[in-house]
């Protein structure tokens, strides 16, 4: 009888224990799985005659979408080829079907999957045309974990300065960089726009479109990150050039375990009324629109938590 032997580790440069073990813990699902494809040592379609012996029917291609994040598995029949997969993959019983549960951003109720970049930005040329100068393909390797964010509005009323803290998790192996795209307001001057590394990164390349008011910039790690790894990192891009702000939204490709918005206004230019908002992409329609108050400190802030991929922002009106 044929049996299906393992690499060794150093020769396939497979995942450690302990980037299993983390990502069997906090996901997502399709980090984990991968995780523990390769932690095991088996092709794909070794995976799926070993699923056919037992009676379970499902292709090469689906077992791909799942451990890129592009499916999640959610009819019944796949979540029973899920558990099969935990004793072929040898982990625990339940260590990946936990991971398909709402707290954990799994499926059920939503779609939960990976976002592709164009689906949420649309056939948007100009960042994608920054994006291949950077040799950053539009399926990166990255997802964010958390992200914090203080927005800051000048006495202009125009966006002054954003203050981002994000931790990120390699779902690839060998990445040792993160791509920030930034666009400004109208009449904003990309080439004055400054970007300064706060903490545990440096500056990259930086390339602009003063066209359509954008920059995308390398923020560089120490060194690269294994399948699994997270690293933590903040920086600040400081701006001030445009016009009028009236808005501000971030777009996240993959399921994020938190985030945190507060944007800041200088008195004596105080919004009449704020609200937060979610788009399912950048032209499309607001939706769970709900008002925000003004605290004390002239600030308002919006929270999420295990949300799914796709747009928020923050919205607000002048008087």
């Amino acid at each position: 009888m044929r049996t299906d032997r393992r690499p060794s580790s150093a020769a396939q440069g497979e995942p450690s224990d302990e980037s299993l073990t983390e990502a069997l813990r906090s996901g997502p699902f399709h980090l984990a799985l991968r995780t523990a494809v390769r932690r095991r040592g088996l092709a794909l379609h070794r995976i799926r005659h070993h699923l056919a012996e037992q009676g379970l029917q499902v292709s090469v291609t689906s077992l791909s979408y799942w451990q890129r994040g592009e499916r999640v598995p959610a009819r019944t029949e796949s979540v029973q080829v899920v558990r099969a997969l935990e004793h072929i993959l040898d982990i625990a019983p339940g260590a990946l079907v936990r991971l398909l549960e709402p707290a954990h951003g799994g499926a059920t109720g939503t779609t939960r999957a990976a976002r592709r970049y164009q689906e949420l930005i649309g056939q948007d040329t100009a960042i994608l045309n920054l994006l291949d100068q950077l040799d950053c393909p539009t399926e990166d390797r990255l997802h964010t974990v958390s992200q914090s964010e203080q927005v800051r509005l000048g006495p202009r009323r125009e966006l002054w300065r954003r203050e981002i803290q994000q931790l990120v998790r390699a779902h690839r192996g060998n990445v040792d960089r993160y791509v920030s795209i930034y666009e400004g307001d109208p009449g904003c001057d990309i080439t004055r726009v400054r970007i300064d590394p706060q903490d545990n990164c440096r500056l990259g390349r930086v390339r602009s479109d003063q066209a359509s008011s954008l920059l995308a910039v390398e923020l560089v790690f120490d060194r690269p990150l294994s399948l699994g790894e997270t690293q933590p990192f903040r920086y600040r891009i400081t701006d001030g050039t445009g016009g009028e702000c009236t808005e501000y939204t971030r777009g996240f490709r993959y399921p994020v375990g938190h985030y945190l918005l507060q944007v800041y206004f200088t008195p004596p230019n105080l919004p009449v009324r704020c609200y937060r908002f979610t788009r399912r992409s950048a032209h499309a329609p607001r939706h769970r629109v709900t008002q925000l108050p003004l605290n004390a400190y002239h600030s308002a802030h919006l929270t999420e938590q295990d949300s799914s991929p796709g747009i928020v922002g923050l919205a607000w009106e002048w008087d």
